[in-house]
């Protein structure tokens, strides 16, 4: 219908007001009137009533855009306490149950509350990382399972509820007299969910790939720069009442990536004779490097996992002395016998994440020609300021999957040594455990190369078992070993797991893996290599699960893994809280 007449059809509708018998009522008055109201009809054209419309729309946007990024920012703010997999949950639920209730009783809140629904949004959004801050400190009681759903039914769902109130508000003066009855009930709802859906999926990967690059581009600095949005979008003197928790995001909030809050949390951390030596935060995660003065030892921390850890109170002499076999074991890919072999100083290895370097440290030492591929910027330069990583190697701070992709097109690329040592904790990166992934690996190994592929899982869960299985179809000729002695039918029972690091040897000629013996050369004067360099407990092929669950991880088939992510990462995160102190893992 087109502006100018809908005008007139609401104007014909208005009630007919009182004639006042004390008003002269004269043909000139009455004159009056019906041009004022010819004119009023006149100033409805097209443009005014698009502007009108587009404002309104642009409201509503502007408010499901904000709601939508602090969604994304909320998820990732509990990564370094429940992990990345235990955080999305039930994240997706508390969104869609918030906006229901948001939508439904914004007509309630607008009735009982004293002021309008939108002047409460600064104030929420004010608390939240005050909110979050105390609840963290309650997350062992929780734990994964249920941590991250009370904290974002605390945090995130009144938010989102307010926001969704308030846009609901704002659609109620759009003009949809156009559409059908049921059409003009319904489109208001459906359109903003589109809105909201696509800003969500849009500025999911963008928030992800700019993160650390700012102090502003951080978890909570976000979460400040969106409480600040929300107190331009809608000042009133309602803010005031959040000056506190301003106050204790510059001061008290240790989560806060400020010198003055890593000062705070070494105050903390005191007591336990732990300090923080340096955070950021990056694309794999929020990472630290923590110190153990009583233990006298150095980790490096990814979200809620560790990347590795190193003795301070040994000596280094040669190279650091690693506080996990697995690290110091996967350097037994120089020691399989093979025929032909090149002697080190001829050699080459590819090393497919870092960690803290200790794996690829061994190998430069040995005089190995050593290209690293890690993604993350951070984990290499921590790992070359604190874990003394040489210099003298290619770093390649990439995707593995492309990088490989790449080179595999060079035919003059190919290496004795492969070291697969990616981040598992908690849920593998799916796309560096398929098919077609450890294909590429197998044409970049020279046919008498060694490949080692570190994998951590749940012997009582399919993933591991289907990763085997993957790794086999492509490696003819494995050997596989566990960080730990198998546990007992009973300990396992007891603990409902049996999670340890995975170390598996292949090649890929259908030969026996033999391992020659250790001379002193391969130790580098490392006392821990004297005790973990030589793989033990081996698994048997009988100790892997059979069944439908178990298949081939294929690039366009991945739910055999990602099916199982939610009970690994629970299990990864109750294994991590045994590790290391709760205030570790709580104040970051």
């Amino acid at each position: 219908m087109p502006p100018r007449k809908q005008a007139a059809r609401k104007e014909a509708k208005k009630p007919v007001p009182e004639i006042n018998p004390d008003s002269s009522f004269t043909p000139e008055s009455f004159g009056d009137e019906l041009k004022k109201l010819a004119d009023q009809a006149k100033s409805e054209t097209t443009s005014n009533w698009l502007i009108r419309q587009a404002v309104i729309w642009g409201k509503a946007t502007s408010l499901l855009a904000v709601i939508a990024v602090y969604a994304n920012v909320s998820e990732l703010a509990l990564s370094p306490i429940y992990g990345g997999i235990p955080s999305s949950i039930y994240h997706s639920k508390v969104v869609i149950a918030s906006a229901f209730v948001g939508w439904a009783a914004n007509l309630a809140l607008r009735r009982s509350l004293p002021m309008k629904t939108q002047y409460f949004l600064p104030l929420i959004a004010a608390y939240i990382p005050m909110a979050q801050f105390y609840l963290f400190k309650l997350s062992g009681v929780f734990t994964a399972s249920w941590g991250p759903l009370i904290t974002e039914a605390l945090t995130l769902f009144p938010l989102m509820a307010f926001s969704i109130a308030c846009v609901a508000d704002i659609l109620e003066a759009a003009d949809l007299e156009g559409l059908p009855k049921w059409a003009g009930d319904a489109a208001p709802g459906f359109v903003s969910y589109g809105i909201y859906k696509f800003v969500e999926m849009f500025t999911a990967e963008n928030l992800q790939y700019g993160i650390g690059k700012s102090f502003m581009q951080t978890r909570f600095g976000w979460e400040l720069v969106l409480a600040g949005t929300y107190t331009i979008m809608a000042p009133s003197k309602l803010a005031l009442y959040s000056i506190p928790a301003v106050l204790h995001a510059a001061f008290l909030n240790t989560h806060i990536m400020t010198p003055l809050a890593t000062k705070s949390i070494n105050s903390v951390l005191k007591e336990d004779g732990w300090s923080v030596l340096d955070r950021w935060e990056s694309v794999t995660g929020y990472i630290s490097v923590l110190e153990s003065a009583n233990d006298g030892f150095r980790v490096m921390r990814c979200d809620h996992s560790l990347l590795g850890g190193e003795w301070t109170k040994l000596p280094k002499i040669i190279v650091g002395e690693p506080v996990y076999a697995v690290f110091a074991m996967l350097e037994a890919v120089r020691l399989v016998e093979v025929p032909n072999r090149v002697a080190d100083k001829d050699a080459r290895a590819l090393n497919i994440g870092l960690g803290i370097g200790t794996t690829p440290s061994a190998l430069i030492a040995h005089g190995i020609d050593t290209t690293i591929v890690e993604i993350d910027p951070i984990v290499y330069d921590f790992a070359v300021k604190y874990f003394g990583l040489p210099s003298n190697h290619t770093a390649a701070i990439e995707d593995a999957v492309s990088y490989t992709a790449r080179i595999a097109k060079d035919q003059a690329q190919s290496f004795d040594y492969i070291i697969h040592d990616v981040f598992t904790g908690g849920a593998e990166p799916i796309p560096l455990f398929t098919l077609e992934f450890l294909q590429s690996l197998n044409t970049l190994l020279k046919p008498n190369g060694v490949i080692a592929i570190n994998y951590a899982g749940d012997f009582s869960l399919p993933p591991l078992s289907t990763v085997m299985h993957t790794i086999r179809e492509v490696f003819p000729s494995c050997r596989i070993f566990r960080e730990s002695p198998t546990p007992s039918e009973q300990k396992v029972d007891e603990q409902g797991r049996d999670f340890d690091n995975v170390v598996v040897f292949c090649r890929k000629v259908d030969d026996k893996i033999v391992f020659r013996p250790i001379v002193e050369g391969d130790l580098l004067q490392s006392r821990a290599r004297a005790h973990y360099l030589m793989p033990k407990n081996e698994v048997p092929e009988s100790a892997f699960l059979t069944g439908d669950d178990v298949g081939i991880v294929r690039q366009n088939d991945t739910q055999t893994l990602a099916k199982y992510h939610d009970q690994t990462a629970l299990g990864h995160w109750a294994v991590m809280r045994e590790v290391l102190p709760k205030k570790v893992w709580e104040n970051w």
